[in-house]
């Protein structure tokens, strides 16, 4: 069932489960609560949207979406597979193993199909003068840029592509599939400039096609249909070729257009994506929040454009999302149009940003007459409802009183027209979670200690000689998940994280998040200290865990009356109380 969990995954974000039943807030680029398993006041709850995981530091637990519904619900994995399955929409008799289907191998095939046909567009491009010109002359791309981003082109043929890759030993049951057909089994994408769909990993997903000439009957931009492998209400362009320069800039510029993200790629503006053609989704936003929670839209200014920034704020901030508006373009109708002119103009542009909802106030202010009543109203109307779904109070009362001097209104009006049009709109209520105070057992503190020390480790590679001293046969062989992640980190040939298996994996990237949240920015001497002091803590417990269970025997042969047994742990809890002074003076 490993192809339906990773479905399931693709298609719900650990924020989206979670949120269901916690009030998530921003903390940098993770997200904190308050525990659901026990009765804490200050959140010790992480969830990491990058990496798709959460911890509990108040009870040691920690996963992915799956063991977060098994804990929530007390569910099997089949059980929370099943439940995860039906709200992401994933059919899992699809993913039953059998010996003639196989999903994963499905895709593969699918995946195959598109990196030939990508190929095949590059090939072609190379040999037509007039694509080759409209690209590098009209187009202003260089050889650099079309490589990346592995522009091609269609060749303007019937079947061209089709009977290519027939020849290949696809069928054409494969071919439409994959979405490279019309609904007469030709081509679909014809003299048009092709550059892939990617997906975050930069495996080719799908293609748009820009027509070289444009014609009243058919659409100057053409994509892939629907398909096993492609959704456009969750496919970001350019992630794949932006991420790792959101990540670094902490922040994504937004753009409408595919073009516009190829031009600014080569403007070095790199951390520029589009929504492929579609409008903007809940999916879309959290993609690229996962990289940065900071989003700047480049969208036109017109009324479709103003509309689609408020649909934009309305998810924002469900989301936690901080949005702003590049505004200033200079008189050019989109980014693209602005590099040709001038590529620094561009990279001035994306430095001059506001908050969206103070753009939107602003377009509607010069649209509007704000010293007639039916304008105001009509403000107030607009201003309120966007208010309204800021979850930050602080900001929500500096917009309050925005709007109050714009119209010269009081307070009072405006928070009492507020109070109506909140209360006409329904309230998402999160599924209760019964808390319950919980303490720590001793084996559950050692096994608390035991994940800080293994997460230290992981975190800095230089303090991995110190686990030497750690005993492994404290660690149950039972325990396999531990056990790997230890001989992991003891490996001399130091394996990268990523080739231990799907639950190591995962619960390795746990402890990765405990180590981030707790020691970011902490000097390898101060971490060095704390591993020190973790492990000798550990040796502590250790004792005091078996003088506890000696006390135990001890009171169970009393009350047998066996004084030679009694004798005898006396004496080896008189020599645990030893051991343990000795460690205490070394603290």
């Amino acid at each position: 069932m490993n192809d339906a969990r990773d479905e399931i995954k693709s298609r719900l974000s650990v924020e989206d489960v979670i949120g269901g039943y916690l009030e998530l807030k921003r903390a940098g680029r993770n997200l904190k609560a308050l525990s659901p398993f026990t009765a804490e006041k200050t959140p010790s709850f992480m969830v990491s949207p990058e990496k798709g995981i959460w911890h509990d530091f108040s009870s040691n637990k920690g996963g992915d979406i799956f063991t977060f519904v098994m804990e929530v619900e007390g569910m099997t994995f089949r059980e929370a597979l099943e439940n995860l399955a039906n709200k992401a929409g994933v059919d899992l008799s699809m993913y039953q193993t059998s010996s003639n289907q196989s999903l994963a191998k499905r895709k593969k095939h699918l995946l195959e199909i598109l990196a030939i046909a990508e190929k095949y567009f590059q090939l072609t491009l190379t040999k037509n003068r007039h694509a080759l010109e409209y690209i590098f002359y009209t187009r202003n791309i260089n050889r650099a840029t079309a490589e990346e981003f592995r522009i091609g082109y269609a060749p303007d043929s019937g079947r061209a592509l089709v009977d290519f890759l027939l020849s290949k030993k696809f069928t054409q049951k494969d071919l439409a599939d994959v979405g490279l057909t019309n609904r007469f089994g030709g081509d679909l994408f014809k003299a048009r400039v092709v550059v892939p769909l990617m997906d975050p990993t930069g495996q080719t997903i799908g293609f748009t096609g820009r027509a070289l000439v444009d014609e009243p009957n058919s659409p100057k931009y053409l994509n892939t249909p629907q398909t096993l492998l492609y959704d456009k209400s969750r496919h970001v362009f350019g992630l794949s070729q932006a991420k790792d320069t959101i990540r670094k800039s902490d922040h994504a510029i937004l753009v409408e257009g595919n073009l516009d993200v190829i031009s600014s790629h080569q403007a070095a503006v790199k951390n520029t994506v589009a929504t492929a053609g579609t409008a903007m989704t809940e999916h879309h936003l959290k993609s690229i929040s996962r990289f940065s929670p900071n989003i700047r839209l480049a969208f036109d200014g017109d009324s479709a454009g103003l509309k689609a920034t408020e649909r934009a704020i309305e998810i924002a901030q469900k989301i936690s999302i901080d949005l702003s508006i590049i505004h200033d373009l200079d008189d050019a109708k989109d980014p693209d149009e602005l590099i040709r002119r001038d590529p620094v103009l561009w990279q001035q542009a994306v430095t001059n940003f506001q908050p969206a909802i103070d753009w939107v106030l602003a377009q509607y202010e010069s649209k509007l007459d704000l010293h007639s009543a039916p304008g105001k109203r009509e403000f107030s109307t607009i201003a309120l409802k966007l208010i309204n779904q800021i979850t930050d109070p602080v900001e929500r009362d500096h917009y309050i009183q925005l709007v109050s001097e714009k119209l010269n209104s009081s307070l009072d009006a405006l928070n009492l027209k507020s109070a109506k049009s909140a209360k006409n709109q329904p309230t998402p209520r999160k599924k209760p979670i019964k808390t319950q105070p919980k303490n720590l057992t001793p084996s559950e503190a050692m096994l608390a200690t035991q994940d800080t020390i293994l997460a230290l480790a992981l975190t800095e590679p230089s303090l991995r000689p110190k686990l030497k001293a750690f005993d492994s046969a404290d660690i149950p062989a039972s325990d396999q998940i531990r056990q790997k992640i230890l001989s992991h980190l003891l490996d001399a040939s130091t394996p990268p994280l990523d080739k231990l298996s799907h639950d190591p994996y995962t619960y390795a990237e746990v402890l990765l998040l405990r180590a981030e949240a707790r020691y970011a920015g902490w000097p390898i001497e101060d971490l060095a200290k704390e591993l020190d002091t973790l492990l000798l803590n550990y040796k502590t417990q250790k004792l005091q865990n078996q003088k506890t269970h000696l006390s135990d025997q001890l009171r169970d042969a009393e009350t047998l009356g066996d004084h030679d047994l009694a004798s005898d742990l006396l004496t080896q809890i008189t020599n645990l109380n030893k051991e343990i002074k000795k460690q205490n003076d070394k603290r």
